[in-house]
């Protein structure tokens, strides 16, 4: 409905546009038409008279006509000496009209009825002569009246035309629409990771095809992401949950109660897992949002024998509790895999603050590097919460974590800064 009530509106759109400049057309070439004719028509006048004009004489003290006997002339020129008719016949449908044209004594035209007068006046010694022509108007008003009929007559046609055109064109447009339209739904039930593919962009339609597929693969790869977050929370809370039912279990078998120190450390690891990870889901960057780097790794590293070398009066954009959330599962995994020392320095960069966290144990094999992030890779009894975790905190604030096989263990995490937001 909504693509009729579209397609409607563009016909009837064209056909407007096409109804405004037809009128303009047809105002015009008649105006024009009628300009020429008039023109025409005096000029035949002039003619008319002149010709006659030069046919008067005097002849003993008389104005005679030269060249006479004309009958077809007599009743379209007449000639006037000192106020007298000396040659034509004056119908009198015309007769005042042509009286008053002679008494004003100059020249001047005027119409009556279909018919167009012209008098000159002709300088001769002693006389006063005055030559009226007549021109029917009714062959010149005809031929305006046809032209008139035709302008209107194509013009309607065009205006058809048009209509055609446009409901044909913008019909065979929407039927792209149509067509993406059918496809996305079928691929919704049946086939979510298809697109349109519809190639290079010809005209619009190609452009919003081309961006449905960019936003098509955008929720498809949220979508991923949150698959991927369901296994993450499942690999961070199976850990402490896996503990509890063995002590449970184990205290079951024995008869012995469950040792109050081991439940309370597995609540605590999953009580940190789950807040978290909700802080991971939660987080959003935010140009009002700053805080002193250097204050927060103190905070991150919480006594623990890690040495800093941050600069002092550092700001980034990201809140203090989620830089501890990120750098406090890396200094726990530099502190399990250290042989004697781990140790964070950071450098200010055009791109923000990068802050490495590094150990002298064996380091990342580089074969594995771009896969210590995924959920199911990290091993070990530390913090619980996993680099997978440290990776979706990092994204959700715009802060890059990536891993560097160098020989020993190295994280570098890349801070945005205030100045990089605004």
């Amino acid at each position: 409905m909504g693509v009729t009530g579209f397609r409607g509106r563009v016909v009837a759109l064209a056909a407007l546009i096409a109804t405004a400049v037809v009128a303009v057309l047809v105002v015009v070439s008649h105006v024009l038409l009628s300009q020429v004719t008039d023109a025409d028509a005096n000029a035949l006048a002039h003619t008319r008279a002149e010709a006659v004009a030069a046919n008067v004489a005097v002849r003993g003290g008389h104005v005679v006509l030269i060249e006479g006997g004309n009958e077809a002339l007599d009743t379209v020129s007449w000639v006037y000496a000192d106020g007298h008719l000396i040659d034509g016949i004056v119908p009198g449908s015309v007769l005042d009209r042509v009286d008053a044209l002679v008494g004003s004594g100059r020249s001047q035209t005027t119409t009556v009825g279909s018919d167009l007068l012209y008098a000159q006046p002709i300088r001769l010694e002693g006389h006063h002569v005055m030559v009226v022509v007549r021109v029917d108007l009714t062959p010149y008003e005809t031929s305006e009246q046809r032209s008139l009929t035709m302008s209107l007559i194509l013009g309607g046609i065009s205006i058809l035309l048009a209509g055609v055109v446009a409901h044909l064109v913008v019909g065979r447009a929407l039927r792209v629409v149509h067509t993406m339209a059918a496809l996305a739904d079928d691929w919704g039930d049946h086939e979510p990771g298809r697109r349109f593919d519809l190639g290079v962009p010809r005209d619009e339609f190609g452009e919003l095809g081309r961006t449905l597929d960019r936003l098509l693969d955008r929720v498809d790869n949220a979508l991923a992401d949150e698959r991927r977050l369901t296994d993450e929370i499942a690999h961070e809370l199976r850990t402490p949950l896996t503990a509890l039912r063995g002590e449970a279990q184990l205290a079951q078998l024995s008869g012995h109660q469950v040792a109050p120190e081991s439940v309370l450390t597995e609540v605590d690891r999953l009580n940190t897992a789950i807040t978290t990870i909700l802080g991971a889901a939660r987080t959003r960057i935010d140009g009002g949002t700053r805080c002193d780097l250097r204050a927060a790794a103190r905070q991150a590293i919480a006594g623990r024998s890690i040495e800093l070398a941050i600069p002092t009066d550092v700001d980034v954009a990201v809140a203090t509790e989620l830089v501890v959330a990120v750098l406090s599962p890396l200094l726990e995994n530099g502190l399990r895999h250290a042989s004697s020392r781990v140790w964070v320095t950071g450098r200010v960069q055009p791109q923000g603050v990068v802050i490495d966290v590094l150990d002298d144990g064996p380091g990342f094999d580089p074969a594995e590097v771009d896969r210590v992030f995924e959920a199911g890779v990290t091993s070990g009894d530390g913090h619980g919460l996993g680099l997978a975790v440290v990776r979706r905190l990092a994204a959700s604030a715009g802060v890059a974590v990536r891993a560097i096989a160098d020989g020993h263990g190295r994280v570098e995490v890349t801070f945005p800064t205030p100045e990089a937001i605004t």
